[in-house]
């Protein structure tokens, strides 16, 4: 335990390790979260405004978003959609464009845009959104359309048959009628912060952890090692369990700091909303609050693995910034290739820790093992980190050829 608490201590102290948590925290927390729900995001924009010019008003604008939602009573039914986009259309035509931030615009127009491609116009040159010409009467039967817009999207995806079937077996535990609230911050949440949140972390991980051991190397310290009492062994678990206790207290810090923005300026309105008033061809029975805990376990356990890849890196080679760019690699270089793989290569490379998105539980991915269907979120979360701990007997058995040599 000694040996462990220096290791750890040790990994603290460097400078390195400090600005890298702090500028992650400073990215994920304070721009990537407080000032994305104050200002960036959710503040007041104007005409001759970017998001980064809003006003420093996002609290009270969500409040007000917030309180409008429930106008529509709790449940999304037809008269619900119709009264969203008439209450659109009055405001565009009376003028009123500063009222128009209260309505999830972005959100119904992708409800429209989903359930009824008929009514959209395409015989015009100029882009009008549908919220602002669909007759509201004409939007009847939400889950009907829903319906088939799941089986046109599984046809059109090659998911037919058993596939298919076994999809629609986890579409029909989803609840009808939709509960609502306003939904853009949690799409906000869910569909983009939280879903960059493990890319971000890997960058600031692999700067850490990639000299845990090719930094014994470079600071000349790998013979030092050898005339230790307690050994190569113990020592390199150590250095292992440190950097897997680094991984658990950078998540933390960072999930305290965005669940704490978050109740601050979301609330708890609206966790118990399906994740279909985001996409509505999702077809996983989960709320909003499921949602965002699969989210952080992607994140958290998908850490854990690149860890083990990272300090598995480290130690099997000597140059630090070859262990670093080699870590790097790992997350990044499957981003760059992926459009000019065949699709199931695609899928096989996000099982690589982080590499992966979260964002997967509102897509219909599967693989198909030993003659079974598997929806891709589960294996997104488990084989990560089993890759992780794979690799680390493996780091123990490099660090000590490298040694010996």
């Amino acid at each position: 335990m000694d040996l462990f608490y220096l290791e750890h201590k040790k990994l603290w102290r460097k400078g390195s390790t400090k600005i890298c948590v702090l500028l992650c925290f400073s990215y994920i927390v304070i721009f990537g979260s407080i000032l994305n729900y104050s200002w960036i995001s959710f503040g007041s924009s104007h005409d001759y405004k970017t998001s980064f010019g809003n006003d420093f008003d996002g609290y009270s604008n969500i409040r007000n978003c917030q309180e409008y939602a429930k106008k529509a009573g709790g449940e999304l039914t037809e008269e619900a959609l119709q009264q969203l986009v008439k209450d659109y259309q009055e405001m565009i035509a009376a003028g009123r464009a500063e009222e128009l931030k209260k309505i999830d615009w972005s959100i119904v127009e992708g409800w429209l845009g989903t359930l009824y491609p008929e009514l959209e116009r395409r015989d015009t040159d100029v882009y009008h959104l549908m919220m602002e010409y669909v007759e509201p009467e004409m939007l009847t039967g939400i889950y009907e359309k829903r319906e088939q817009a799941i089986e046109n999207f599984l046809e059109a995806s090659g998911q037919t048959g058993e596939e298919r079937d076994y999809l629609q077996s986890m579409n029909e535990k989803v609840k009808l009628p939709f509960r609502y609230d306003w939904t853009n911050g949690w799409a906000t949440l869910l569909a983009s912060m939280l879903d960059d949140l493990g890319m971000v972390m890997a960058l600031f991980l692999a700067i850490v952890l990639s000299a845990v051991f090719a930094g014994e190397w470079h600071n000349n310290m790998g013979s030092l090692t050898l005339t230790m009492k307690n050994g190569w062994q113990k020592i390199a678990r150590a250095k292992i369990s440190s950097g897997m206790l680094f991984v658990l207290e950078l998540f933390l810090l960072l999930f305290v700091g965005n669940v704490a923005a978050q109740v601050c300026y979301l609330g708890t309105d609206g966790w118990d909303m399906p994740i279909q008033n985001i996409k509505m061809i999702a077809v996983v029975p989960m709320n909003m609050l499921q949602a965002e805990c699969y989210e952080y376990a992607f994140v958290l356990l998908g850490a854990i693995g690149y860890a083990g890849i990272v300090m598995l890196i480290s130690a099997s080679v000597k140059n630090h910034a070859a262990a670093l760019l080699l870590s790097l690699a790992v997350v990044y270089a499957p981003m760059m290739i992926a459009q000019y793989l065949p699709f199931g290569l695609q899928k096989a490379l996000d099982l690589i820790p982080l590499a992966g998105s979260a964002a997967d539980i509102f897509r219909t991915n599967t693989f198909h093992l030993f003659g079974k269907y598997i929806w891709s979120p589960y294996l997104l979360i488990t084989v990560p980190v089993l890759i992780g701990i794979f690799c680390t007997p493996f780091a123990i058995k490099k660090w000590a050829r490298k040694l010996k040599g």
